[in-house]
């Protein structure tokens, strides 16, 4: 099924790594020690050869971004402001609320809205369907980058964008075959070809084309027929990132579908520090390990404590 890329995300004082067998979060607690939960990849999505399918494997990437994604972010969260780890949960009935109210909240800020702005603005402006749809993505891109601008403003975001930052550093240090220390990895690069950053600007990108078409006189037609496609727009998304990932040395495929995205994501990382790379590395050595992967040499962190679930 090809190449399997590793890849997370930032989380409170910590980073998530996602491999093809486990999931794990590091976290720098207040003690000064890293905690790292890991767990087994034990879902149909995951064990089953179709969850590796072009086309279906963005959406298991979507669903590791709503549901594993939201789990680590509050776990990590507890342990940020805990000194006892014990207390600590990974799994938690509200995690489901949150996911369901995130995924709603983004869907109507995202897409339902700049699709309602935009049919109201056909009467009065006299906008053709054509220049709908594009005047519909232009507002929801706009959205989007404010958005980044508004919350890269508050110093605890910025702290976890430096954590992204750091997994960015990991995962570009990994590939590039350095040992897996802080000192090696700090020299690499903040920005990331596989970034979802990126993958959300593909996404608003690819709905302008396949919701150019999809300009009902009927508002409820309209906003259905966003709802329905969103899940094949992520799907394409991942694709398009999958496939100029493979072709950034062709000099087209780099300024026209990579070069926007990993400029986006001067807004979603920050320069992580040492303590920041190596919550990083810590999370990202368990799902090697777990894939019988060697990870290039480098120094132990001893102030690990990790939590793991059978």
């Amino acid at each position: 099924m090809g190449k399997f890329y590793y890849g997370g995300q930032a989380v409170i004082e910590g980073v998530m790594m996602r491999g093809q067998k486990k999931v794990a979060v590091a976290v720098r607690a207040p003690d000064g020690k890293i905690v790292v939960h890991q767990e087994p990849l034990t879902g149909a999505l995951y064990t089953r050869s179709w969850g590796k399918w072009p086309f279906v494997r963005g959406l298991v990437v979507l669903w590791d971004a709503l549901v594993l994604g939201t789990r680590a972010l509050m776990w990590s969260a507890d342990i940020a402001v805990k000194e006892d780890d014990d207390e600590a949960s990974f799994s938690k009935p509200v995690a489901w609320g949150s996911i369901v109210l995130s995924l709603a909240l983004a869907t109507v800020i995202f897409f339902l809205l700049p699709s309602a702005m935009a049919k109201y603005m056909e009467g009065p402006i006299g906008l053709s369907h054509l220049t709908s749809a594009i005047v519909e993505g232009l507002i929801r891109l706009a959205l989007f980058v404010g958005y980044l601008v508004a919350i890269g403003m508050m110093s605890d975001i910025r702290r976890v964008f430096a954590y992204h930052g750091a997994e960015h550093k990991t995962i570009n240090a990994y590939e590039a075959g350095e040992p897996l220390i802080p000192e090696a990895t700090a020299k690499y690069s903040t920005a990331h070809t596989r970034c979802g950053t990126t993958f959300l600007l593909d996404v608003l990108v690819i709905s302008i084309i396949l919701f150019a078409p999809l300009q009902f006189n009927s508002i409820v037609l309209r906003l259905l027929s966003r709802l329905v496609l969103v899940p094949v727009i992520a799907s394409l998304a991942y694709e398009v990132i999958r496939f100029s990932t493979a072709h950034q040395d062709n000099r087209l495929m780099w300024w026209a579908v990579i070069k926007p995205g990993l400029m986006l994501q001067s807004l979603t990382t920050r320069e992580p520090d040492p303590d920041m790379l190596e919550v990083g590395i810590s999370a990202l050595k368990p799902v090697l390990e777990a894939d019988g992967v060697s990870a290039p040499a480098g120094r132990e962190e001893s102030t690990m404590m990790v939590l793991s679930r059978a």
